[in-house]
């Protein structure tokens, strides 16, 4: 059996002349038809005239070229224009003459420059065809000519229409396409943030840390360690990030979830930051959105309680809902993070933006103890 979606594909692979050739043979078939014979276009009442070798010059005229009506618009209707002329001069009064309408359709829709010099040349030949249609005798009167210049009017309106409904769409395409790109960009560049400023900080913590401990080389060890594994976590991550820019760059993309919390709560205490981590619920099988940006709330909330809160008790708390998760992070003592200003889509403000894109809220701030907490609730959009 054919496969209907193959030919389907192949069809539309084409080129846009062979697409066009089954139009044009049919119209060059037309006058064959019986049923057809005396049906065709009549302009200026001349008597019918008997097909001749000349009527097939005219046929031709008008079906063929229309196999190339949207590669050269103009081509096809000076073509068409004068087999017209010929097939009504003649009095052939051939079916062909529906290809006229046509070509000017397909050159309202298709041509692109000279569109008003194409015009105006039709419009004056079209006053030269009734004028030697009156001289071989017509009885059209004024309002039949008026009538079928305005009809074929139209059909060039239509034309127009549609390039312009084209246009368009092309131009909303565009700009669909366009922010896509830019929330893209603005997600990167968070994601950048994220992994830039959690990584240095707890490497610049953990080196200072080992400055304080030279006199006991276990220490001394364990610091450059924890210097060492979060170096290579944030190579890591910087490397997933380079491959969502460039697939090419690597096997593909692998953001943290909110099931690497405890790799980064363990980091994080490698460099000399009490954390506790308690965990409720169990993640999502196939992590989304959600679990990406509840790591981030993790991350952000450590980054600045090792910038602000150096030694202090902290605790991480992950609660897998029905359909969402409950992150809060509480940090006792010292100075709570300096939030940044609000759109300039960093820290804390651009988390909150981040969740509130997934419909739910970040709250962070001061407790009445002195300690800073960060609570965040995300949808999952998982239906319970």
């Amino acid at each position: 059996m054919v496969d209907l979606r193959r030919a389907r594909t192949a069809w539309d692979g084409a080129d846009v002349t062979v697409r066009d050739l089954p139009l044009a043979l049919a119209v060059a078939v037309a006058p064959l038809v019986p049923s057809l014979s005396d049906q065709g276009t009549e302009l200026g009442d001349l008597a019918d005239r008997p097909h001749d070798a000349l009527t097939v010059v005219a046929v031709l005229l008008q079906g063929l070229p229309l196999a190339v009506r949207r590669r050269w618009p103009t081509g096809c209707l000076a073509l068409v224009s004068l087999g017209f002329a010929v097939d009504q001069l003649g009095g052939y009064h051939s079916a062909a003459g529906i290809a006229l309408p046509v070509a000017l359709l397909s050159a309202g829709a298709h041509l692109s420059r000279r569109r008003a010099a194409v015009a105006v040349t039709a419009s004056v030949g079209y006053a030269g065809l009734a004028a030697a249609l009156a001289r071989l005798g017509s009885t059209e009167e004024l309002a039949g000519y008026v009538t079928f210049y305005l009809v074929m009017a139209v059909a060039w309106g239509v034309g127009t229409w549609l390039r312009q409904t084209r246009a368009a769409e092309a131009e909303h395409r565009r700009h669909v396409e366009d922010a896509a790109r830019a929330t893209e960009r603005a997600r990167l560049a968070r994601e950048l943030h994220d992994v830039v400023t959690h990584h240095v900080t707890a490497m610049v913590v953990q080196a200072e840390a080992a400055r304080y401990v030279t006199a006991d080389p276990a220490r001394v060890a364990a610091s450059l360690t924890a210097v060492t594994s979060t170096g290579r976590r944030a190579i890591d991550d910087l490397r997933n990030l380079l491959d969502v820019l460039d697939p090419a760059h690597g096997p593909g993309d692998r953001m943290p979830t909110v099931g690497d919390v405890a790799a980064l709560v363990e980091t994080t205490r490698l460099g000399g930051q009490p954390v506790e981590y308690l965990e409720e619920g169990s993640s999502a099988t196939q992590p989304g959105s959600a679990e990406v940006t509840a790591y981030r709330v993790v991350q952000e909330a450590l980054t600045n309680a090792l910038k602000h809160a150096r030694g202090s008790r902290t605790v991480v708390r992950v609660r897998h809902q029905e359909r969402s998760i409950d992150v809060e992070v509480t940090t006792e003592g010292g100075t709570p993070a300096a939030e940044p200003r609000e759109g300039s889509g960093r820290g804390l403000a651009g988390l909150r933006e981040r969740v509130a894109l997934l419909g739910g809220d970040l709250d962070a701030g001061r407790e009445a103890d002195g300690g800073f907490v960060v609570h965040a609730r995300i949808p999952t959009g998982r239906r319970p």
